[in-house]
């Protein structure tokens, strides 16, 4: 089954290659969800493969439990994967990870020994595809390759890409489950890696003590300094001690024959546990200061699954299938339920919002707004802040207390004041327009030229007297007739137009319009031109309203008088 659904992604992947520029970019769209939930459905199938296998079941189960999963797909494609934002990917990459941790730990559940010598054989398995699938992909390009050099036989180069999902699509996940082991495998000493051995004892160890070692004397040093961690310290933690928990687990077997390994397994889950309590501590910092985000709540939900981790090696000795099991409820529980990273965050930032309103006296007794333009130019900017999270990763929508239909251009009849902000790394705002998919034809009867311009080939010659030149640094098209200026136009006010009629109407800032609706003409006594604008795109500045950086591709039709 799972073989199946890997060679049903695989032709989906090669038909949405084929038909890319064909088709528009909904249908596209469509093909790309669709793949998603191909791909989806392989560690789902492999889930229920693993449970049938552990406990034997009749035949019409087996069809009635896979239909099931079938149905579950398809409702996750119309309800939780209906485009492609910071919710639905993120939501897609968490369940993907739950159901690998999943097949992880199915086989195991219930089984007292030997777990960890299974996920050994799992992950060796695994290096081992990823090494014989490389060797093999190398080969047939290279055999292709020589092929096409030597006989000219004109080899599209698309077909290296198919030969590279041929090979991880099919070969490898057929190679790779060929090799995992049944769960009443029996395993011994003799099964684990002297390599893994020789690299966690002798290398990975001495190296994280080291590093345990640098991270006691930075917050000594802050300690005596008071000056408190900055927001890296939380991430440079985290993966340390992830990694620690990947360490401790893999030198399970070598407790009672190795002395290294039984003194590292005592001592340093207890000794790690102050420095994740400063990691949080600095975690809190900056939810104080801006409250919880999705990527906060991730970070932080990450840290509490060590932290519980380190706690339950200090205390227990008990079966280590308690990491995947933990780490998949986690990771589930973050991206679905009333718990989520996005019920969390969107909860905090509303809170932040409120408080700030009812510090400045902004809520009526109807729980409404009141304009205050008074209010200082730090809350102004945490206001904006607050409703661009909002914008870009939600919807203004689930913003308590403003009303329906709000957009960012309401700010100063909503609030009172423009929005705005003022912190370096979030005051610029990509943004792209284009109309490539909207096919259509336009009447250019009454005009003589037509002359394609974009911010790099920015210069071309009509005849041997008229020259068009656009310069992207000041936005100015100029028309020249014998080194004589007919015609000159700074493009920057249209084009911020343009932004301005088109930004709020989807999320994302990422939109198809309709050509129309960029046309600008102009005419003066020599000259009539009209320039049709097919892509726009750059960086609008949230502070000042103008662009940053700015690259255009238009057509300009000339007709001199």
């Amino acid at each position: 089954m799972t073989i199946g659904i890997c060679i049903a992604l695989v032709v989906m992947l090669i038909i949405t290659n084929e038909n890319m520029t064909t088709f528009n970019r909904d249908i596209n769209e469509t093909l790309n969800r669709i793949n998603m939930i191909i791909a989806i459905a392989i560690p789902l199938s492999l889930c229920i493969k693993l449970i049938f296998e552990k406990r034997k079941t009749n035949i019409n189960i087996q069809v009635l439990v896979y239909a099931i999963g079938v149905v579950a797909l398809i409702l996750y494609y119309y309800f939780l994967l209906k485009d492609f934002n910071m919710v639905s990917i993120t939501r897609y990459i968490g369940v993907t990870i739950f159901l690998y941790l999943s097949f992880i730990y199915i086989p195991w559940i219930g089984t007292k020994k030997n777990y960890e010598y299974y996920v050994i054989k799992v992950l060796g398995s695994f290096f081992i595809t990823l090494i014989y699938s490389a060797v093999l992909y190398i080969g047939l390009s290279a055999i292709l390759f020589t092929i096409d050099k030597l006989f000219n036989a004109n080899i599209p180069g698309k077909l290296f890409y198919y030969i590279f999902l041929i090979v991880a699509g099919v070969f490898a996940p057929s190679y790779f489950l060929a090799k995992i082991p049944y769960n009443n495998h029996e395993f011994n000493d003799s099964d684990y890696p002297k390599a893994l051995k020789v690299l966690l004892l002798y290398i990975v160890i001495p190296l994280l003590i080291v590093y345990t070692t640098i991270l006691y004397v930075y917050f000594a040093k802050i300690i005596i300094t008071k000056n408190w961690p900055i927001g890296l310290v939380s991430h440079l933690v985290l993966w340390y001690s992830v990694i620690t928990v990947g360490v401790l687990f893999f030198i399970s077997p070598l407790l009672d024959k190795n002395r290294i390994a039984k003194i590292f397994n005592i001592w340093f889950p207890k000794i790690i546990i102050p420095i994740i309590i400063m990691m949080f501590l600095s975690i809190g910092i900056r939810i104080k200061a801006y409250g919880i985000t999705e990527n906060r709540y991730f970070v932080l939900a990450l840290g509490i699954w060590v932290l519980g981790i380190m706690i339950y090696f200090s205390f227990s000795k008990s079966k280590n299938i308690i990491i995947p099991i933990s780490l998949s409820i986690i990771v589930l529980s973050s991206v679905v339920g009333p718990l989520s990273s996005y019920t969390i965050s969107k909860y905090s930032q509303n809170k932040r919002l409120e408080k700030i309103l009812l510090n400045n006296n902004m809520i009526s007794e109807e729980r409404k707004i009141k304009t205050n333009s008074n209010i200082t130019q730090g809350e102004k900017t945490e206001i904006s802040m607050i409703l661009k999270y909002f914008k870009d990763n939600h919807s203004l929508d689930s913003v308590k207390y403003i009303p329906e239909d709000f957009s960012v251009n309401d700010m100063e009849k909503v609030f009172g004041f423009a929005y705005t902000t003022n912190i370096r790394t979030e005051e610029s705002n990509y943004f792209y327009f284009d109309s490539f998919d909207k096919a259509q034809t336009l009447d250019i009867s009454e005009y003589g030229y037509l002359v394609r311009i974009n911010s790099y080939l920015n210069k071309a010659t009509i005849d041997e007297s008229t020259v068009v030149t656009y310069d992207n640094d000041n936005k100015t098209l100029k028309i020249k007739d014998n080194d004589k200026v007919i015609y000159s136009k700074n493009l920057e006010d249209y084009i911020l137009a343009i932004y301005k009629k088109h930004n709020n109407i989807q999320a994302n800032g990422n939109k198809s319009v309709d050509i129309k609706d960029t046309i600008y003409v102009d005419e003066n006594e020599n000259i009539k031109v009209k320039l049709m604008f097919y892509h726009i795109s750059g960086n609008i500045n949230l502070s000042t309203g103008g662009f940053d950086t700015i690259d255009v591709e238009f057509i300009v039709l000339i007709n001199t008088k």
